[in-house]
């Protein structure tokens, strides 16, 4: 029997496709369900109660309907809160994305670093913690931003925003008392890798920005080492948990991350 068991990767919109990207890059031949929680969107204004309880309960049941062979919470912000509860409801692996603070401490000249995330994330005491173990000789500026995971959602639609609002998005990391000190800059959320271009170009000084997707997608790869996987992985499918968020002017970039067919739970 071929064992034709999909990954899934969950996130609340389209930052997941950033890990999706690398994983489908190192496993070409396994098949991929995408599951964006588009009815509970954005989850980083919202508060840990609500992320809590809608994420280990709405992820139990995409595992009974999809049955995957591994769950990739694709989200830093459901991670951070709702990892631990997931792991513990589910009987398959589970990985999650926390802020790639670890990676961005060994890049920092400077040893001043800043945290980009949504706002649920940046305030969570796994971010605290992470801090702590890996970057205790840095500063660590936090700053979270909603709009930043709009722009993204967005310029997957083809939207084209102004630099001007993502010099001030950073703004809010490097207008802080040690701002001017960062030069590395966590992209811990997994929306902000697909405008890292955009906020590249509008940096006011060179800027090293650092996530976790490759990271991911190795530790993906490890856990799956001994997986049979089918001759060929067929069309992947991106699943919506809200209607009409499939709409046409985002088709050809889910498409381009290999999620030929769609559907709205």
């Amino acid at each position: 029997m071929v064992d034709t068991r999909p990954i899934l990767f969950f996130d609340s919109g389209v930052g997941g496709l950033s890990v999706l990207a690398p994983t489908r890059a190192l496993l070409r031949q396994a098949p991929f369900v995408y599951v964006a929680d588009s009815a509970g969107f954005p989850y980083g204004t919202k508060t840990e109660a609500e992320i809590a309880a809608r994420v280990p309960a709405l992820l139990g049941r995409l595992a009974e309907r999809y049955r995957p062979r591994l769950i990739v919470i694709a989200c830093n912000t459901a991670s951070t809160i709702a990892l631990g509860a997931v792991r513990s409801a589910l009987d398959l692996p589970v990985v999650g994305t926390v802020p790639a603070i670890k990676p961005a401490a060994q890049a920092s000249v400077t040893r001043a670093i800043g945290v980009l995330g949504t706002d649920a994330t940046v305030r969570q005491p796994y971010v605290d913690d992470l801090a702590a173990r890996f970057a205790g000789d840095c500063l660590v500026l936090r700053h979270g931003s909603a709009e930043l995971v709009t722009l993204a959602e967005d310029a997957l639609r083809g939207t084209v925003a102004p630099p001007e609002r993502y010099r001030a998005i950073l703004a809010g990391l490097l207008d802080q008392p040690g701002g001017d000190r960062i030069d590395t800059i966590v992209n811990a959320c997994t929306h902000f890798p697909l405008v890292a271009d955009q906020l590249a170009a509008a940096a006011p000084r060179p800027l090293t920005f650092v996530d976790g997707s490759a990271g991911i997608a190795r530790r993906i790869a490890y856990l799956t080492r001994d997986h049979e996987w089918p001759e060929r992985a067929g069309p992947g499918r991106a699943v919506f948990t809200g209607a009409g968020a499939a709409d046409d002017t985002l088709r050809p970039a889910l498409a381009r991350f290999g999620l030929a067919e769609t559907e709205s739970l």
